[in-house]
């Protein structure tokens, strides 16, 4: 019986790449699925979080989940008993995390929903005992990877292309000279090679995205994960306030201000807010360069992903090189997923139709890294995270972002100026 499963299995990357395209395609082909607002004030709008019509939306977001999670399983070849048990507990404490985050308070302050996911399922995991069948039964690597096979779909080339070219140019200078500044910083402060390949990528490239595809380019550790989207959601937060203010105060002209902050600012709800407080024109030019440096990151997991096969030679001789067939073998299939969605996006699909699901498809993309680290949070012991993490990694980000915010300052200058 066991062979027989093992014959119609399926590995867990090529399941990734064949969920993500299974969603996308249902968008593309009609299937109507209304995004969940989880946007609220005060006390008394909570209410038309919980009004039928969006009651609706989240259950329909349950099923999408929940029905994927539970194919995942069976192509894979294991059982689905415990997964009818964990799935709902862990996406009960996601949405409690999407509703907290979804506060306008919050908002502004840019704590992004995995924050809340990680602090939730660190609470729990901390607090009750929970059975090892529970933890056992988590798929973190699995909801991480759909939902970056799926982020290819926000990730559109038309956008950067019709933008023009100085954007693009600045982020190829800014991810390269960052993100080898960054890794030769964490050498010297003798940051472990996983955690420095994650710290490097979300430093240069774009924050979180770029750490969670990172780890799973290299099969990362969650703990080490969890940590770097700490740091950078941290880290985000002051540069966010206090960036426009400098260049407010040493008059940087306005499009030298956008592109400097889209440069140096992780996460795009951050780089919007902050590109905001200057004006339209630093706002534009801003996104522009998130965006690009978005674009940048398929390339980059391509990279690091060959790069760590490359290097990492376990079951070789010392003097034996990996072969291509090696490589293939061990390369994340969910790039080839993010890749296939974005180039789908950019140029085969019609502006309309991309209009149309772009924004569920996020959704559904956000929903599934929420359930990676509320998953991430369940099987982590705090004492264990506090132990794993010295203050090392930290001064090596501290360092490449200050790194980052002068270097691209110097490049923001020279081109926009």
């Amino acid at each position: 019986m066991s062979s027989s499963k093992k014959a119609f299995s399926v590995s867990e990357d090529w399941t990734v790449v064949i969920l993500g395209f299974t969603i996308i395609i249902l968008a593309i082909a009609g299937m109507k699925f209304t995004a969940p607002v989880f946007d609220w004030d005060g006390f008394s709008q909570l209410g038309s979080i919980f009004s039928t019509h969006n009651l609706g939306a989240i259950g329909a977001l349950f099923l999408i989940t929940f029905l994927a999670a539970i194919a995942a399983f069976l192509l894979t070849g294991k059982s689905i008993k415990n997964i009818l048990y964990v799935f709902p507990v862990v996406f009960l404490l996601t949405l409690i995390a999407l509703v907290l985050s979804g506060n306008k308070t919050i908002k502004e302050t840019n704590f992004e929903t995995v924050i809340f996911s990680l602090a939730l399922g660190l609470l729990v995991s901390n607090t009750i005992k929970l059975p090892a069948w529970f933890k056992e039964t988590l798929t973190t690597e699995l909801f991480v990877k759909i939902g970056l096979v799926l982020l290819g779909t926000s990730v559109i080339f038309g956008d950067v292309l019709k933008a023009g070219s100085k954007g693009l140019l600045q982020a190829v200078l800014v991810v390269i000279s960052v993100w080898y500044f960054a890794y030769w910083i964490c050498k010297k402060l003798k940051v472990d090679e996983e955690l420095s390949m994650m710290l490097s990528s979300a430093v240069s490239i774009c924050g979180v995205s770029a750490a969670i595809a990172t780890a799973g380019a290299i099969k990362g550790d969650s703990k080490k994960l969890s940590y770097v989207v700490s740091v950078v959601l941290l880290t985000a937060v002051p540069m966010m306030i206090f960036m426009p203010y400098i260049a407010n105060y040493f008059h940087f002209p306005e499009a030298v201000t956008g592109a400097w902050l889209g440069g140096t600012i992780d996460t795009t709800g951050a780089v919007v807010a902050s590109g905001s407080l200057v004006g339209e024109e630093a706002l534009k030019i801003s996104t522009i360069v998130k965006f690009s440096q978005n674009v940048l990151l398929g390339i980059a997991a391509f990279a690091i992903s060959v790069y760590w096969t490359y290097t990492k030679k376990e079951g070789l001789d010392a003097d034996s090189k990996p072969t291509l067939k090696m490589i293939w073998e061990r390369f994340p299939k969910f790039v080839v997923g993010f890749l296939a969605a974005s180039l789908l996006f950019s140029f085969l699909l019609s502006p309309d139709i991309v209009k149309e699901v772009k924004a569920p498809l996020k959704q559904v993309q956000s929903a599934w890294f929420a359930l990676a680290f509320t998953s991430i949070g369940l099987e982590t012991n705090f004492r264990e995270l506090l132990q794993l993490n010295n203050l090392k990694p930290l001064y090596a980000f501290l360092i490449a972002q200050l790194f980052n915010i002068l270097i691209t300052l110097v490049i923001a200058m020279f081109l926009f100026s």
